[in-house]
């Protein structure tokens, strides 16, 4: 899904946007929420999906 920069690159998005809108004071507006949300939930996916693909990977040297 992504690569380490790009998570990286994700990670530094959401605590940039986290600190400017707080800063503004619109952290309460629901657009700003929504989009803190969804980053939020695409880096948690990513880090499942590559856990889980890391983790079948290694079963299945194993079984060999």
């Amino acid at each position: 899904m992504l690569n380490d920069k790009q998570s990286l690159l994700l990670c530094g998005v959401l605590i940039g946007i986290y600190f400017v809108s707080g800063v503004l004071d619109i952290l309460d507006n629901y657009a700003i929420k929504t989009l803190l949300a969804i980053i939020f939930l695409v880096i948690v996916a990513n880090l499942v999906y590559v856990n889980s693909k890391t983790h079948r990977n290694n079963e299945s040297d194993d079984n060999v």
